[in-house]
């Protein structure tokens, strides 16, 4: 049976059966695995899996898809639709009420409801600590759970565990997952964090040993 033990054994099985391990690290995960039946079974279907890898022509690979650049606007853009369309229903219900009761909710509705906003197009945060030949960058879009963040790494050794951080401004951090760097041209996973993108202050990426920091400014121009 798996247990929480095992979970950071089992993030690295992949990386493990790619090769793409340093010996200190391959000999910690094969002494876990002496022990660890479940884990050796995990590992017995990845590898599987790695073998017919090996006749894969990389020059054929097509990009992996991405989500389009509009997708974090139009969906802040349909939250801003249905609050307003709930403030009209609000609205028309004051006014149904008829006479001076109807008068006293309206005037209600119109000064505690704030103006519509325009929806938050996110930030570009850029790490300029990065070291020589290495590039990483990110846009972090509001959503109805907190924040949507698109990683863009490049430049690390493949198989390298990243973990991804936001910042509060009051100092809290909170988790946003993480992810192993792939070879190739950059990687671009898409994670989350349930701290809302206007209350955080920076944000902060650990590559393998590393740990990078850059600070969320205001929005971008949409």
């Amino acid at each position: 049976m798996k247990t929480d033990g095992c979970r950071e054994t089992r993030e690295s099985l992949g990386a493990y059966a790619l090769g793409h391990l340093s010996e200190d690290e391959q000999a910690g995960l094969e002494a876990h695995l002496e022990g660890c039946p479940s884990c050796r079974a995990e590992l017995e279907q990845l590898t599987a899996v790695v073998r017919p890898m090996s006749l894969a022509d990389p020059a054929r690979f097509e990009s992996a898809p991405q989500p389009p650049a509009s997708l974090g606007a139009r969906v802040a853009a349909s939250i801003a639709r249905e609050r307003l369309g709930r403030r009209r229903r609000r609205l028309g219900l004051g006014l149904a009420l008829g006479g001076a009761a109807a008068a006293v909710a309206t005037m209600l509705v119109l000064l505690v409801l704030p103006g519509e906003e325009a929806p938050d197009p996110g930030r570009i945060v850029a790490f300029a600590s990065a070291p020589k030949g290495t590039e990483i960058s990110a846009k972090l879009i509001p959503n109805a759970f907190g924040t949507e963040i698109h990683m863009y790494v490049k430049g690390v050794s493949s198989g390298t565990l990243c973990r991804v951080y936001l910042h509060g401004r009051d100092g809290t951090r909170f988790s946003a997952g993480s992810f192993r760097y792939r070879w190739g041209d950059g990687s671009y996973p898409v994670l989350s964090s349930a701290l809302d993108l206007a209350r955080t202050d920076s944000m902060e990426l650990r590559i393998g040993g590393r740990s990078f920091t850059a600070p969320v400014g205001g929005p971008n121009p949409s």
